[in-house]
């Protein structure tokens, strides 16, 4: 039996491709997440994940943090990032990150399960109007990758929020937490990072956010 993750926000859209998949594949187990918090749930509880298709703007994924922990917990998962943005810069970017695959929202069934069945196979894919646009990640997005991948979720929600511009004792609230605990998090981000202050810390943070994306 197959056993796939739809991680994705909109019920509509999980129930949709749940549907369209179920057409393509005979003998197919679907689970389904909303969140980053229950896709790592998931992913924890099922050992035997064929692929993970993964929604970037899904609420606590942080953008590219999401792929980037996820990959480094799980890394023999097959990860499809499904997008409701063709952006050239984000699709190099989440195939830099280790991603085998991107693909559109607005793909046929067809177009998925093709996407599917070669990723399945061991080979990365993308729609061939973009095989020929993806730029390489160089060297230092990768090891900001490597440091980001150290970080707890919990240590990247501190860092999206000093990003913002949120002062300790407002991550505090937000996080309902201390502010001792928020500053115990700056400084274990510092190390992590290899930075000393903030700002630096927040250059690292600009590297990883993607552009709002429409509606999906």
């Amino acid at each position: 039996m197959s056993q796939f993750l739809i991680a994705d926000d909109h019920p509509l859209f999980r129930e949709a491709l749940k549907g369209a998949l179920s057409t393509k594949f005979t003998d197919l187990e679907v689970f389904e997440s909303e969140n980053f918090d229950t896709t790592l749930q998931v992913l924890s509880e099922q050992e035997n994940l064929d692929i993970l298709l993964l929604d970037l703007h899904m609420p606590g994924n942080g953008d590219l943090y999401g792929l980037i922990r996820i990959r480094e917990d799980y890394p023999s998962l097959p990860i499809a990032v499904v997008s409701g943005s063709e952006d050239i810069n984000i699709v190099s970017k989440v195939m830099g990150y280790g991603a085998m695959g991107f693909i559109p929202k607005s793909s046929s069934s067809d177009d998925i399960a093709m996407a599917i069945n070669h990723i399945l196979e061991g080979d990365v894919w993308l729609p061939a109007e973009l095989k020929d646009k993806v730029a390489a990640v160089d060297g230092e997005d990768k090891e900001i990758a490597a440091q980001v991948a150290s970080l707890t979720p919990q240590q990247y929600k501190v860092l999206q929020y000093l990003h913002e511009g949120l002062l300790n004792k407002q991550i505090a609230y937000e996080l309902h937490i201390s502010e001792a605990t928020v500053k115990a998090h700056i400084t274990a981000i510092f190390r992590k990072l290899g930075v000393y202050n903030r700002t630096q810390a927040v250059l690292i943070a600009s590297k990883l956010q993607l552009d709002p994306i429409e509606s999906n």
